[in-house]
């Protein structure tokens, strides 16, 4: 993290100097840039980052009168950590959360079938696949560092809790008359506090997003609907004390018995407290699982049956419910195909609002963080004025994408982990071998990490020409994070941890096996077109008097030892003075780390010989790669969806 660049300030770097945004319109009504309904996973993530970029105004709102204290969904994936890290707070998570390491898998004993044995245990996830770990923590201490990000932002935002939105109005003829500068969305909310229960509130914005989970409001207001089934599958969920002599009980376990169902064991933080998913009943085609009223004591009597021969002696139940099994999709994730919205739209919806899965693979909160973390540079690159609205349109289209894949998946698992095992199937029970269900886990690893999302080709993200290049970072899947070392003081990190949460694109610039001191060396003369010419993409979008990183950072990673490298031999770009007393920043340039194994162009397949640029979103997903030379290409992949300044 750098500060002091324009000054020496004392006191908490994370807290930034505030500023003042709001703003109402001639009727006196509070106008904002983008309205936040919801204060999940979702929704928080989307305001943290919309409150940190410069000049963005936001209100987010939630029906509940405060934070969440008890959390349902709190698997955290690998790439929901890599996210963590973007916005600063991964240590704080790595720190208090439970570290899954390993999954065992529990079958029925081949000769005493009413008892469960262990099968097989695997490592959670594969080598090399993040450099962060897959973590339970309370779904709450998540809220916690997302509203502590906010509370610190240039806005202070803060949730306006105990509003509910009664109505949503999107004026097409206002979108269509200004569509830049109008105020199209109209909202009414509700206040539900004490001290002015029943009063309403009118707000205007931009853009609204709906956060509001799966009876979203923002969704009904829209005309969206969630199509999809039911397995009709009852199960409980539950987090207790306990006492037992189940061996797996601090290990992530799959427990199959012979007749009375499923159970997932995830330990939680804290080295006491354990989730449990139980299957229960099958339900009939018409039921809901609130007919069975069900109870606490339902649910561990279930768990106990499972566990057989091993006892289970509930101490506290410190949370519970129960749900149904369902896979729903909403046709479209934006209002594009609104009457009147012309090219790009005004109102998204994100998370459970437009996809709706089990819980057991753990994909809810991390999906839906997904989905904002996918829009929310996208919305602040438009109203900053940097990129054109044809990107709006990508959200939807990547998005969705990934959650009927999600539902796919979902929809699989859900059904192989409420079969029987085969020894206790009748002749024609369709139940699979354990070692199925065991290699379907062990295949989709990378899905239920996060890391296998593959955006295809569109306005943001190019054809694969020159993926041969840097055959280990995929054009349209996520920045691939592997060690480096900083040159100028000799730091090892991971490079992945410099794509910050700011709205910035990244030009990764791995060099070729000239001397770094060679000035016409491709990496020299990339640099030399970036810094200087009419046509480099950093000066076309670069605002007047703004530092020469504010909309693309360049940074480069060399073969040769940090050693061996002199400061003065790096082209000037790679050293910019910024700021308003123009301080050098001395964090652009890298090199590989030497030590076995942990070489970024052995690891990323990086071609030595020719070197290469990577262009990445400020998402963190890889939009490009090319040759060092391809000068014009580059600047005409950001022409095609970025702001020309002075247009």
């Amino acid at each position: 993290m750098q500060f002091h660049l324009n000054g020496f300030r004392a006191g908490d770097p994370a807290i930034a100097e505030p500023l003042d945004l709001a703003r109402r319109g001639a009727d006196g009504v509070r106008e904002v840039d983008v309205l936040l309904v919801g204060c999940g996973p979702a929704g928080l993530t989307l305001a943290a980052q919309l409150a940190s970029l410069p000049g963005i105004d936001v209100a987010i709102v939630e029906q509940k009168a405060g934070p969440l204290t008890i959390g349902q969904a709190d698997g955290i994936a690998c790439r929901s950590m890599e996210m963590f890290e973007a916005f600063g707070f991964a240590e704080r998570v790595l720190k208090e959360a439970c570290w899954v390491n390993e999954t065992a898998f529990w079958n029925a004993d081949p000769v005493r079938p009413e008892h469960i044995v262990r099968g097989r245990c695997i490592q959670d996830t594969e080598d090399d696949l993040s450099e962060m770990p897959h973590v339970i923590l309370n779904q709450a201490r998540v809220h916690d560092f997302f509203l502590e990000l906010m509370a610190n932002s240039p806005s202070r935002l803060a949730p306006d809790y105990a509003r509910r939105l009664l109505s949503l109005d999107i004026d097409a003829a206002r979108h269509e008359r200004d569509a830049a500068a109008s105020h199209p969305v109209t909202a009414r909310l509700e206040c539900l506090d004490d001290a002015r229960r029943g009063a309403t509130e009118t707000l205007r914005a931009r853009y609204v997003v709906g956060c509001d989970g799966a009876r979203s409001t923002v969704r009904e207001a829209l005309g969206g609907v969630l199509r999809g089934d039911s397995a009709n599958q009852a199960w409980g969920v539950m987090d207790v004390l306990a006492v037992s002599d189940f061996p797996d009980l601090r290990r992530k376990a799959v427990v199959h018995s012979a007749s009375h169902g499923s159970v997932l064991i995830i330990p939680r933080e804290g080295g006491y407290m354990v989730r449990m998913y139980i299957e229960l009943d099958k339900l009939a085609p018409s039921e809901r699982v609130a007919h069975r009223k069900l109870t606490p004591e339902h649910l561990v009597a279930a768990a106990q049956r499972i566990l057989h021969p091993y006892t289970l002696s509930v101490k506290e139940v410190a949370w519970w419910s129960v749900y149904e099994i369902g896979q729903r999709l909403c046709d479209s994730f934006d209002n594009a195909a609104a009457p009147g919205m012309g090219a790009y739209p005004r109102a998204f919806i994100v998370g459970d609002a437009c996809h709706t899965h089990s819980p057991k693979a753990g994909q809810g909160m991390n999906v839906s963080m997904a989905d904002s973390f996918n829009l929310g540079w996208k919305l602040g690159a438009v109203l900053q004025g940097r990129a054109l609205p044809d990107i709006l349109a990508s959200y939807s289209d990547e998005r969705r994408a990934v959650a009927q894949e999600l539902i796919d998946f979902d929809r699989e698992f859900a059904r192989m982990f409420s079969t029987r095992p085969r020894q206790a199937a009748g002749e024609h029970a369709p139940a699979p071998d354990p070692a199925l269900f065991q290699a379907y886990f062990i295949k989709h690893g990378r899905f239920t990490a996060g890391t296998a999302v593959h955006y295809p080709p569109s306005l943001i993200v190019a054809r694969g020409e020159h993926q041969p290049l840097a055959r280990g970072q995929t054009i349209g899947m996520r920045f691939h994070s592997a060690p480096v070392v900083r040159v100028a003081d000799a730091r090892p990190l991971e490079l992945g941890h410099v794509l910050k949460a700011d709205g910035r694109w990244r030009v990764l610039i791995f060099a070729d096996a000239a001397p770094v001191a060679d000035a016409a060396s491709a990496v020299g003369a990339l640099c030399a077109f970036l810094a200087a010419s009419a046509t480099s993409p950093l000066i076309r979008h670069t605002p007047t008097g703004a530092d020469i990183d504010s909309v693309i950072d360049v940074r480069a990673v060399y073969q040769a030892s940090h050693r061996d490298i002199e400061l003065a031999q790096l082209p000037p770009l790679l050293l910019p003075h910024k700021g308003r007393l123009g301080l050098c920043d001395y964090e652009k340039a890298f090199c590989a780390d030497g030590r076995g194994g942990r070489d970024i162009f052995e690891l990323r397949g990086i071609d030595r010989a020719r070197g290469c640029m990577v262009v990445v979103r400020p998402d963190q997903y890889v939009a490009h790669v090319l040759p060092l030379q391809a000068h014009e290409e580059l600047a005409a992949f950001f022409a095609r969806f970025m702001r020309r300044v002075g247009d």
